[in-house]
């Protein structure tokens, strides 16, 4: 029994800080609040972007997540708030300066009742309650957009979107950005993965320039010599889309081949010859127009495709390629042997065509239709890396409105209620 009593021994690295009890509580929120004034200054339309330079560079931003995720916190308390800007950026999508600005004040009015002597779980308590209050509220002003027709329904997604797009750097085009990013995810249909809107970046050129495609665009892979005398468009064409290399392997690293006869020597240059060209062979009779594929399609294959008046593209990510195969309707072969009609896909028009300094492949009029690309301009790296994340918080809450068909009015919304 006496063994049982023994005080506990706990041993800790020399310098840790064992404070604990009310005085800590207090400390913690102290450190809690000392993190979101960093970010205070970032909220609403009037606020202000942060300019933050590290070992990886430097970054323009606004969003708070992103601004949070940057700033080397080492406080165990303030480290939470970095994970509720998380949580709200993966889940929410926008609103994470907000968040952190909402749980720092909470605690920083909860800090006198701390130091009266009110035990923490009394304030939670009441803390949950008035959540659930406020919850109750929000559910009575929200806005439906179930039964409502298309414009009516684009516009409230817009006023959505521009509210999001309001406080972003590229503030001054976000009717033009709230537009763009409506269609984009009601492109998508029910399907609401984010991975099926893609933002591809291209330096230059203004905010104006940027542009949505109706179906999938990439940037034009490394190609080989003889790309250039293939058909740039191509009406309703059919689509391989491949995970195989295409290219003449003469040999494998370390390979030892042992010939009693040294005229059997052509026979194997032979048969490496022919199996790319019977790999080659089926990807023509198949009736595909456009070959693609996620590895490499060589020099031999571009000028063996070009010839037939095909066209090819090698090393396509597989990002590209998956929203490619949703929005085409193909499938991903992984063999050229027996390909039929059911695996290739389709698309009204594919062109590749100037964007920038860049070459584009833009397939639209996809049959599926379930992606769509945001294809964006702008100036300094920094600025349209910005561009691009506020673009992703538009995206997320546009997504989300579409998911729960519910707006809610914000700011004034509750005297202006009636107006909606």
């Amino acid at each position: 029994m006496s063994s049982m009593m023994q005080p506990q021994i706990i041993l800790l690295k020399e310098g840790t800080d064992t404070s604990q009890g009310r005085a800590q509580v207090v400390s913690n929120i102290s450190a809690c609040t000392a993190v979101a004034d960093t970010v205070r200054t970032t909220l609403g339309p009037r606020g202000m972007d942060k300019l933050i330079h590290d070992d990886k560079g430097t970054t323009i931003s606004n969003d708070g997540a992103t601004i949070m995720r940057l700033l080397d916190i080492v406080h165990p308390a303030a480290k939470i708030l970095v994970d509720i800007a998380k949580s709200q950026d993966s889940e929410v999508g926008d609103g994470t300066t907000t968040v952190v600005l909402l749980a720092a004040e909470f605690m920083k009015e909860a800090k006198p009742y701390v130091e009266d002597g009110v035990h923490c779980h009394n304030i939670i308590r009441s803390y949950r309650s008035a959540g659930n209050m406020a919850i109750e509220r929000v559910k009575e002003l929200a806005v439906s957009i179930e039964g409502k027709s298309l414009e009516e329904k684009k516009s409230l997604l817009a006023k959505c979107a521009a509210t999001t797009l309001s406080s972003k750097l590229i503030s001054g085009e976000k009717e033009f950005f709230a537009s763009m990013v409506v269609d984009a995810v009601l492109a998508i249909g029910h399907d609401d993965r984010l991975n099926l809107i893609g933002i591809k970046k291209v330096p230059g050129g203004t905010m104006r320039d940027s542009f949505l495609v109706n179906g999938v665009a990439f940037k034009k892979t490394f190609s080989y010599a003889g790309f250039e005398q293939q058909p740039k468009k191509f009406l309703n064409p059919k689509i391989l889309l491949l995970n195989i290399e295409l290219e003449l392997k003469s040999e494998k690293e370390n390979a030892e081949i042992r010939l009693s006869d040294p005229l059997q020597y052509q026979s194997i240059v032979d048969a490496e010859w022919n199996i790319i060209y019977d790999k080659l062979d089926k990807c023509v009779q198949s009736g595909a127009k456009i070959v693609l594929s996620r590895l490499a399609i060589g020099d031999l294959a571009t000028q063996y495709f070009a010839d037939r008046d095909i066209f090819c593209a090698g090393r396509v990510t597989e990002e590209d390629l998956q929203r490619l195969s949703s929005a085409t309707g193909g499938t991903v072969q992984t063999s050229v042997n027996n390909v039929i009609d059911e695996v290739l896909g389709t698309c009204e028009v594919f062109e590749e065509k100037q964007v920038g300094n860049e070459r584009f492949n833009i397939f639209s009029g996809c049959p599926s239709g379930q992606t769509a690309t945001i294809v964006l301009r702008g100036g300094a790296d920094q600025f349209i890396e910005e561009a691009e994340r506020s673009l992703h918080d538009a995206i997320m809450i546009v997504r989300r409105a579409v998911r729960n068909s519910t707006v809610v009015p914000g700011g004034g919304g509750e005297c202006a209620g009636g107006k909606f």
